[in-house]
């Protein structure tokens, strides 16, 4: 049976309005969350495109499994491979391209009603940004997109009317707490931190941290460059660029705490003193729902036990065992070409980490040359920002030759 057709006629009924989905980074740990929500409320969601990536494998068991119109991978040579086994077992009508253009096919499909982008780093920005120009509602996992080009989304998509909602934990909690204050009530967004797995060892012992011991977060699964980003909280300096532009805020309005339990997702204190806290199970189900159905709230089963709010902790970062977290605020304040500069040394760096050529603290150290090596600017366009990313990572990649 084909899955829309049946999960239209099933919304009809329930009198739910089906919503098609876009999924940018569909074979990804939020692609297949995604997918999994799908799953569960078939007569709320169909799928109508796939960015897979690489992935071949992946990518044709989710087209087999949901029979999107359009699939795409990352160069010509895996859509052959995936158009091939889509032939051989006798499955036709799917168009299968790829490369940005095949990104940016899925994300201003025609049929799709809301795009998810889960692209990892500056790769699905230009999917984004399209989708965003053709009117399209966008859930966003992708913090680099908003780092990068944060001013130029933003203001695009207010002139349409679209909006962005966040995936990301924190932000997808800012966003919960916002819901019942106005703009200029706010006093601070309070985005909470584990803190990473080496929130208390000696600063003395950074030096000789492999990757292996960095791959291991205390509280979440993620992909390899985010969770090395949490490792020395520069995902968090991420973060707060990224509350920045979603939330019209100044950097001086965000803070950051740490909070090894991670079970308050973040915070929002409002001028008269209420601080307004979400909480919720650490899983990523949940604020995908949440951007896939807002302003609606369905019923799901991903529950809270109030037992773990026996102990909370909350601590500040220590700038000195994090320089990741100072860099981030210094090019939160800069913006433009400094943000994208941030991003895009971190993306080499942790490559370079990650290959054991440089050590954990060359991380934060590599950044902080590139950031000083940036000259002011403020792209106006998302061909600048791309420009601007490149001459960030070619200045990387000298300095670490």
């Amino acid at each position: 049976m084909n899955f829309a057709r049946g999960s239209e006629a099933k919304s009809q009924e329930l009198n739910v309005i089906l919503k098609r989905l876009a999924i940018l980074g569909s074979t990804g740990s939020i692609g297949q969350s995604t997918l999994s929500i799908v799953e569960q409320f078939p007569e709320r969601y169909a799928v109508t495109a796939l960015a897979a990536g690489r992935n071949v494998d992946e990518a044709f068991a989710q087209t087999v499994r949901w029979r999107p119109r359009v699939v795409s991978l990352a160069t010509e040579e895996l859509a052959g491979l995936l158009a091939a086994r889509l032939g051989r077992a006798g499955i036709t009508g799917i168009e299968v391209v790829h490369g940005a253009q095949g990104a940016i096919a899925c994300s201003t499909h025609k049929e799709a009603d809301f795009v998810v982008s889960a692209i990892v780093g500056v790769a699905g920005l230009e999917a984004t940004h399209e989708a965003i120009l053709a009117g399209k509602p966008v859930g966003l996992a992708n913090k680099e997109c908003m780092v990068a080009a944060g001013e130029i989304l933003t203001a695009a998509a207010r002139e349409r009317n679209v909006p962005i909602l966040p995936i990301d934990s924190e932000h997808n909690a800012v966003h919960q707490c916002l819901r019942v204050g106005a703009h200029h009530e706010v006093k601070y967004i309070w985005l909470t931190a584990s803190g990473g797995p080496f929130r208390q060892l000696p600063l003395d012992q950074f030096a000789g941290i492999t990757p292996a011991q960095a791959l291991k977060h205390p509280t979440w699964v993620m992909g390899r460059r985010i969770t090395i980003d949490s490792a020395t909280m520069l995902n968090k300096g991420l973060e707060v660029i990224e509350a920045c532009r979603l939330f019209d805020v100044p950097p001086s309005r965000v803070r950051v705490t740490i909070h090894p339990q991670s079970t308050v997702h973040s915070m929002v204190e409002y001028v008269d003193g209420s601080i307004l806290a979400q909480i919720s199970v650490t899983d990523m189900r949940l604020p995908i729902l949440y951007a896939l159905a807002y302003p609606e709230r369905p019923a799901s089963t991903l529950t809270f036990d109030l037992a773990a709010l026996r102990h909370l902790d909350f601590e500040p970062p220590d700038l000195n065992r994090f320089p990741c977290l100072r860099l981030a605020f210094e090019a939160a304040e800069k913006g433009g070409a400094h943000s994208i500069a941030l991003n895009a040394a971190d993306e080499v760096a942790v490559e370079a980490f990650l290959e054991s050529r440089i050590p954990f603290t060359g991380i934060p150290s590599t950044i902080e040359k590139v950031l000083a090596a940036t000259p002011e600017a403020h792209p106006a366009s998302i061909a600048q920002v791309l420009a601007s990313d490149r001459e960030a990572r070619e200045r990387a990649r000298a300095f670490l030759a």
